[in-house]
């Protein structure tokens, strides 16, 4: 059987679709990863995946002297990532994005080692622009993405299978909702402050009709006494609080904006605008919005009250659920094992 090293980390947004492949290709190779002592070491060794720690180094946008020693810490890291290579043996390097994918991507070059990458946004992060000449592959989430690409290919985005099909009494009675619909706020892996604040400000009005399930992140539940408001901080098993939603709130990361159009839920989109981010999010939200599949709110018009009479207006819209129920956005894991294998095989 082959062995794939997967590799991608700094977020969990770059490890679960990872996780998703692995889970899904089980009976068809053997599997292993490498990262940093990050986010992807906790999410591998919770779930059961082979971990090698490579050292990585991170650009820091926006700070020339921060980053004046990184080639340096990166020959480093590269030759870390060499010998762990050298070890394993793997047949193909599958990347996920992320700082940490960059030193095994550059070793497997040199070892002649092919390598696939994968693009969740609708605008390419900085690592897989990096290592896209060196990829074999470019596979991505949005089709536009792939035609930036010499070797670009749409698949669609990793899903884990355990979010789909799920029995929504049996969540509901999971998170002790009652029968009314049910409205999910997701605010990124690590919660959303500004979310967060203005969806407690309004939890008291909108939960006279709905319950509302907060996921807050971390550290980030308040206290509250409200009827049909339920908080946690996070939740391994999404599927169970996918089940639940009937419409949803969320930030636009693209594994969460796939995997919530993919199961047909109608979503208000609060795409992320800070100096921090490179405007992927923005992105991937003005790509669904311009489909018909979501809603749209600017972090802005949060403060001028707008949040409430969005969330009704999206769960009365018939129109967005017709346009949803007929979207072709599902998972991609097929397709992206496919890819892998007739990578594997044109190497023989």
């Amino acid at each position: 059987m082959k062995k794939i090293m997967f590799c991608g980390g700094g977020s969990a947004g770059h490890v679960i679709p990872n996780i998703a492949i692995i889970e899904s290709a089980e009976n068809i190779f053997s599997s292993c990863y490498t990262g940093t002592d990050g986010i992807e070491k906790r999410i591998c060794a919770e779930n059961g995946v082979e971990f090698h720690e490579c050292a990585a180094v991170k650009l820091v946008r926006g700070k020339f002297l921060c980053n004046l020693a990184l080639p340096f810490k990166l020959i480093k890291s590269v030759k870390e990532a060499r010998a762990i290579l050298d070890i394993v043996k793997p047949d193909l390097i599958f990347c996920k994005g992320g700082y940490a994918c960059v030193p095994p991507a550059i070793a497997a070059k040199k070892c002649g080692i092919p390598v696939i990458t994968h693009e969740s946004d609708v605008s390419a992060g900085l690592a897989n622009k990096f290592i896209s000449r060196r990829c074999k592959k470019v596979l991505t989430a949005f089709p536009q993405t792939a035609k930036a690409f010499d070797r670009g290919i749409y698949t669609g985005t990793p899903m884990r299978s355990s979010i789909f099909n799920r029995d929504k009494a049996e969540a509901r009675k999971y998170f002790g909702l009652d029968m009314r619909p049910t409205l999910v706020i997701l605010g990124g892996g690590n919660g959303s402050q500004k979310i967060n604040s203005h969806i407690r400000k309004i939890a008291p009005k909108v939960c006279k009709d709905f319950n509302i399930l907060h996921v807050c992140g971390k550290g980030n539940i308040a206290a509250a006494n409200i009827y049909g408001y339920k908080q946690i901080e996070f939740e391994n098993d999404m599927g169970l609080v996918y089940a639940c939603a009937d419409a949803a709130v969320s930030r636009c990361g693209s594994n969460t904006a796939n995997e919530l159009i993919a199961l047909k839920i109608p979503t208000l989109f609060i795409p992320l605008e800070n100096k921090r981010s490179r405007g992927d999010q923005i992105k991937n939200a003005e790509y669904f919005y311009s489909a018909g599949l979501c809603r749209v709110l600017k972090e802005k018009s949060l403060e001028d009250g707008r949040l409430i009479e969005n969330i009704y207006s999206l769960i009365n819209d018939k129109e967005l659920k017709k346009a949803l129920d007929a979207s072709s956005v599902k998972c991609g894991n097929d397709k992206i094992i496919k890819e892998i294998m007739l990578t594997l095989q044109s190497r023989k």
